[in-house]
């Protein structure tokens, strides 16, 4: 520990810390109301926190984890390397995924919180997904750009945006005459910047309560106490090395895939997780790679998904967690100018649905099967000109249609859970505002029967979605995984159904598109996909038959499924056959028992 958790109480201690929590919500609020994209006031894809004026991540609230759990701090050390002399009224712009930030679509905006005096005391940070950030095809995420020149996108490595409060006009200029639908980013700028500066003014009135030693007191202590928590909850782990590997479908620029490799370590006695990642590919000439913020990142989901999930997710607990990286590396810390792109996505969610199957093969009741994952034509940046008024140009990222969470060790998995790195937080569209906001028809949204993981605990389905323009040529962009190599159960649980993408012509008739966009959609034709399901967590043949039966009255699963997966038998009623399943049942454990003893 870097201090001691006893020199403030308890209750003072809990107190601050809601304040603190408080603030965050407060500057989430700020940014979900005044958001003008559909991709923050609807999707909600933007992110809120509290750091220390030494870069600590302090508070992070409900945000995307892939946003806030290992990249803040690297974007407040580089704001504190390139402007060691900050002051009260500056505002740094922020999206660099070379110096700290995720990838090019995610504009930071981090202002330091600096007292009467002049120093520095805390620094906040508003994150948010841009509905387009300069690339050369309209899309936020462009999978097949061989480095960040043929991505496109503008860079800005803690630029200064404001100085005494006041806007620098020709940064502003330089994105307004390079972004599309200008006043849209504009509107999404402000709002931003209009959350951190709520929460700049919130620290500075709870300071005057307090006192800035007090909340810097509270910051120490909070942080050692989240260590402390952390400590615990690992030394009642397990003890224990697993190595587990995956593989990302084939894209542009990969056309095997990607092999990733995750090495994870667990010391109970020492209190330390140790995730070693170096033995991966270098760098690809894809926007797969990771950044060195998605990388840490993604390792620390997985291991957060997999312990109590009462531990605060801050910069002290992340202390018991060592991820090894290396340069050059697909999944390590990339070097300009490789394209990091699609760095909260894809291989991000690769890489953390490796580390709690990790930590599910350590022991029974902990980790879990792996999340969906991939950005499929449901979750794609749609562009074009909509003729309903006038000929406006319009691009967003819509989300109609998330992938299946996974089965774990005390529930099924989540149907909204999207995928490993919104982690349940981003919302799914509104089927009416999205018809409002766009010029196309969602013909279709559904749950796609018998695509969840089986296990004791099942993976969440994939959703069927098909939708199309309206009165207008549609481009859709998306970067779909999944479709080739799906995602595995846990603890003898099954894999999630794989995804899929199509077009239906004007005839009614199927085409299998690629996994990786961008595809053309005229009037009359539709956008058709399926998303993933998540894994399994535990033999299928021990979930409760009751469950089962529910899940087949529900449409979750067909009868002819849950007999030959989950050994339930059903009766014409769907009860169910007691006898019958203790049969059926009995057979399927001792040829599992077998197939154990085969693998040991």
């Amino acid at each position: 520990m870097t201090g001691t958790t006893a020199v403030r109480d308890g209750a003072a201690l809990a107190v601050l810390s809601h304040r603190f929590e408080a603030i965050v919500r407060r500057m989430s609020t700020t940014l979900a109301r005044s958001g003008r994209s559909g991709v923050l006031n609807t999707a909600r894809d933007f992110s809120c926190c509290v750091l220390t004026a030494a870069g600590d991540v302090l508070m992070t609230g409900q945000s995307p984890p892939i946003h806030v759990m290992g990249g803040p701090d690297l974007q407040a050390r580089s704001m504190l390397e390139f402007h060691p002399d900050v002051r009260a009224g500056d505002a740094f712009l922020h999206n660099s995924p070379y110096h700290g930030n995720t990838h090019a679509a995610d504009h930071s905006i981090l202002v330091p919180v600096v007292d009467d005096a002049g120093v520095h005391r805390f620094t906040v940070l508003a994150k948010a997904h841009q509905a387009d950030c300069g690339n050369s095809v309209p899309t936020t995420y462009m999978a097949g750009a061989r480095d960040v020149y043929e991505e496109g996108a503008l860079i800005f490595p803690v630029v200064k945006v404001q100085e005494d409060y006041l806007d620098r006009a020709d940064v502003l200029r330089m994105c307004e005459m390079r972004i599309r639908v200008p006043h849209q980013w504009r509107g999404d700028y402000l709002a931003v910047l209009g959350s951190a500066r709520i929460g700049e003014r919130a620290l500075v009135g709870l300071a005057e309560e307090v006192g800035w030693d007090e909340l810097d007191a509270f910051a120490a202590d909070w942080l050692d106490y989240s260590e402390s928590r952390m400590a615990a909850a690992i030394a009642g782990l397990p003890a224990g090395r697993v190595v587990t590997t995956t593989r990302h479908d084939p894209f542009p620029g990969v056309p095997d895939g990607v092999p990733v490799r995750a090495e994870v370590s667990v010391d109970p006695v020492d209190r330390v997780i140790e995730i070693d990642l170096r033995d991966n590919p270098d760098c690809v000439p894809s926007g797969l790679n990771l950044s060195e913020a998605s990388s840490r990142t993604a390792a620390l989901i997985g291991v957060f998904n997999s312990i109590d999930h009462t531990v605060p997710h801050n910069q002290g607990s992340f202390r018991r967690v060592r991820v090894r990286l290396r340069e050059n590396c697909v999944v390590g810390i990339p070097r300009h100018p490789v394209s990091c792109s699609v760095a909260t996505t894809n291989l991000a969610n690769r890489l953390g649905n490796l580390v709690q199957r990790a930590m599910a093969d350590l022991g029974e009741g902990i980790g879990l099967a792996e999340v969906g994952t991939g950005m499929s034509p449901s979750e794609a940046v749609v562009s074009g000109v909509d003729t309903r008024n006038g000929a406006e140009p319009f691009v967003n990222q819509i989300f109609i249609g998330t992938n299946g969470g996974a089965g774990g060790p005390a529930g099924d998995g989540w149907l909204t859970m999207d995928d490993l790195g919104s982690g349940g937080t981003l919302l799914l569209d509104s089927v009416e505002i999205d018809e409002l906001k766009q010029p196309i028809v969602i013909h279709e949204r559904r749950l796609a029967r018998d695509t969840e993981g089986a296990g004791r605990h099942r993976g969440a389905p994939g959703l069927h979605v098909e939708y199309g323009p309206v009165g207008c040529e549609l481009e859709a962009i998306y970067a779909n995984d999944g479709a080739i190599n799906p995602m595995l159960g846990a603890r003898g649980g099954l894999p999630g159904a794989r995804s899929a993408q199509h077009k239906r012509d004007r005839a009614g008739e199927l085409v299998e598109l690629d996994s990786c966009g961008p595809v053309r959609v005229v009037e009359g034709e539709r956008l058709v996909a399926r998303t993933s399901g998540g894994g399994g967590y535990g033999p299928p043949h021990t979930r409760d038959p009751e469950l089962v039966a529910k899940d087949v009255r529900e449409g979750w699963v067909g009868a002819v499924r849950a007999h030959h997966v989950y050994r339930v038998v059903l009766d014409d009623h769907g009860q169910v056959d007691a006898a019958a399943t203790a049969h059926l049942r009995d057979a399927a454990a001792t040829a599992h028992l077998r197939d154990q003893e085969g693998t040991s």
